[in-house]
């Protein structure tokens, strides 16, 4: 029975089974966006208690390279949206090449965001450093937030990327229209393409004047 292939136990029908899958994956989502909503919660308190500080220490983020990586996480997370598709109409081999566009625009990405830390650190920017300096305990506590937040969606990105990548590998996940590993791989990248879309007004936007 072709419907039946790759059933595992408990499951009696794959239709179940996929929604299991699923429902598994929201789940873990759904405790990733709290992981991350501590975060935020934390970049709000900091901004309504010392707002002009806080903007203050924002306006040191170099904030075109903040929106070129929004351009290309958007980007890939559409890429990621049309292996799905793809997927679904049966056309493995686009789905390979989208995940594999999405996985390159992730590098893409992590590759900026290495740049710009680099430019971070021989300013002195980045907390626990030999060269670190700050204009007061915010502006500190606003650079230990940044690092904290990006550094963990950089994390993320990485993990996702892998999984892009994996998912491109498999044939058998290409070929499976009703694209559960690749909907799940996908759903993913969403995620951390929706963290970022939050992290970047709430750490760089913060600082236009």
């Amino acid at each position: 029975m072709a419907d039946s292939a790759g059933l595992k136990e408990p499951f009696h029908q794959i239709g179940r089974q996929h929604e299991a899958d699923r429902f598994g994956m929201l789940v873990f989502l759904a405790s990733e966006l709290m992981l991350f909503g501590g975060i935020f919660a934390a970049a709000m308190a900091l901004r309504i208690r010392d707002g002009a500080d806080y903007v203050a220490a924002a306006g040191h983020l170099k904030l075109w390279l903040g929106t070129a990586n929004t351009a290309i996480l958007l980007t890939s997370s559409l890429f990621a949206a049309l292996a799905v598709e793809a997927t679904r109409a049966g056309q493995a081999r686009w789905t390979g090449r989208a995940l594999v566009a999405a996985a390159v625009l992730g590098l893409a990405f992590l590759g900026v965001k290495g740049f710009e830390y680099a430019a971070e650190y021989s300013e002195g920017l980045m907390p626990a450093t030999a060269i670190a300096h700050f204009d007061g305990r915010i502006e500190q506590l606003f650079m230990d937030l940044y690092y904290l937040a990006t550094g963990l969606h950089a994390l993320h990105v990485s993990l996702g990327i892998l999984l892009l990548a994996g998912a491109a590998w498999s044939r058998r996940a290409r070929e499976d229209r009703a694209a559960v590993l690749v909907g799940n791989v996908a759903l993913y990248w969403h995620l951390v393409d929706v963290v970022w879309i939050f992290l970047y007004p709430t750490l760089y936007l913060a600082g236009v004047k």
